[in-house]
């Protein structure tokens, strides 16, 4: 039985966030801060961008500073009610995944409703063992060490048996400190000291002779 732990960020790992469903989800995260927090559309956009760049998720700096609802603020942004004409499918996704071996796990700082739906979309739901979400941290999103424990408490594994597939440098840094195999998602071509493997997309694994 292979012991090897797949876990596999979400958007911009899986699916391209950035055509549709990213800018979409500003725009709901950026109304959001507006109403509640009573601030023009441009303040509310930096306000959004500063928290991202320092925790990795608005949502972490609004509950900090701003004492924000977390399920409220997520059910809000993440509504979506035409989310299967934002999601864009992927050819041999589902295939690539089957072929590789060990646990699959979703790993991601999307809310899980979220989450399930994209996976659904993608036909690729049914291959993963887990969904660990920004609700399944604690609200500790990734690169917070805090939610990386979490995520290893929940599965009972050690990080020597993980890999983490992911899209944001920072978080992959979390992961080679704890003793992590990382695999960068970029087009970048050259990769930071704590980055094993670079591939421009998940169907890379397969040329990678990991799957």
């Amino acid at each position: 039985m292979n012991n090897k732990i797949w876990l596999f960020d979400l958007d911009n790992t899986l699916h391209d966030a950035d055509a549709e469903v990213f800018p979409r989800l500003h725009v709901e995260m950026t109304r959001y801060i507006m109403s509640e927090l009573d601030m023009a559309e441009e303040a509310a956009t930096l306000l959004r961008q500063h928290y991202w760049r320092i925790y990795g998720a608005t949502l972490k700096g609004l509950i900090r500073h701003h004492r924000v609802h977390p399920h409220h603020f997520l059910q809000t942004t993440h509504q979506l009610d035409d989310l299967h004409l934002l999601v864009r499918k992927v050819k041999m996704l589902r295939h690539t995944l089957q072929q590789l071996p060990g646990r699959k796990v979703v790993f991601t700082n999307a809310p899980m409703t979220y989450a399930k739906r994209v996976l659904k979309l993608l036909a690729i739901d049914d291959v993963f063992d887990q969904v660990f979400s920004v609700e399944s941290s604690g609200f500790h999103p990734k690169p917070a060490l805090r939610g990386f424990q979490h995520l290893l408490q929940t599965l009972n594994v050690r990080p020597g048996r993980c890999i983490l597939v992911e899209d944001t440098l920072s978080a992959l840094m979390t992961a080679k400190r704890l003793g992590m195999k990382t695999i960068w998602v970029s087009p970048k071509p050259k990769r930071p000291s704590y980055v094993d493997i670079r591939i421009s997309s998940v169907l890379e694994l397969r040329q990678q002779g990991l799957a």
